[in-house]
């Protein structure tokens, strides 16, 4: 049975699980969630999704929902199939231990403050409202500074869990293009050159390549 992808296709998160699937070409099926409609706060949505968000998945009755959450599940189930983008945890622990870390670095030092620039500065323009200009401006200096603190580990390794690339790197990919891609900041930037380098490995891989444009089903 082939996987169903229940997300919309410019969804940051939808765009990071579909970047992970692409990865391993686990073929799946889109079923568009109108979020301009509100379908993701339906009824029957909410039974499945009970906080109201895409992207959830459905793999043969398998529910699961939250973007990283389905990377991990990806990665570890296709394991064999696929790069090792998913330390083993007990054949790998230390490198499975680094791989938690930028992990939660990623949650905590750049999605905490590029989804909520984002929200300010490209969401609420497109729904007609008004941004905060003053928070927004505190969030992308907080996450300029973190993007510093980047450019000195990324000096000492290649990735942000170390030399081998993870899902670590590919959960930076939607909201830092976003945001690059509005010029509310810059990840090429020469001032920070391990930054932009790494920007330029991760978004140049094919998986991102193929679905930057937009999340279509894949056969």
């Amino acid at each position: 049975m082939v996987l169903k992808f229940y997300g919309h296709p410019f969804s940051t998160c939808s765009l990071r699980v579909a970047t992970i699937l692409k990865e391993y070409n686990v073929p799946f099926e889109l079923i568009v969630v109108d979020v301009s409609k509100g379908a993701h706060k339906a009824p029957d949505y909410l039974k499945i999704q009970p906080f109201g968000q895409v992207p959830y998945i459905d793999d043969d009755g398998f529910i699961l929902y939250e973007s990283r959450a389905i990377g991990r599940y990806i990665a570890a189930k296709h394991r064999a199939s696929g790069p090792a983008l998913l330390p083993d945890v007990n054949t790998e622990t230390q490198k499975y231990a680094k791989f938690e870390q930028a992990a939660s670095v990623e949650a905590w030092n750049f999605d905490f403050y590029a989804s909520k620039a984002a929200a300010e500065l490209i969401f609420k323009p497109m729904r007609g409202l008004t941004p905060d200009e003053a928070r927004a401006k505190e969030l992308l200096e907080s996450l300029e500074n973190n993007l510093d603190v980047y450019d000195k580990i990324l000096a000492s390794q290649k990735y942000v869990a170390g030399d081998d690339i993870t899902l670590a790197d590919l959960f930076h990919i939607s909201y830092g293009n976003l945001l690059h891609s509005a010029k509310h900041i810059n990840l090429e930037d020469t001032k920070r050159p391990n930054v932009a380098r790494w920007w330029k490995d991760i978004t140049s891989r094919p998986s991102w390549q193929a679905v930057k444009g937009g999340v279509s089903s894949s056969a």
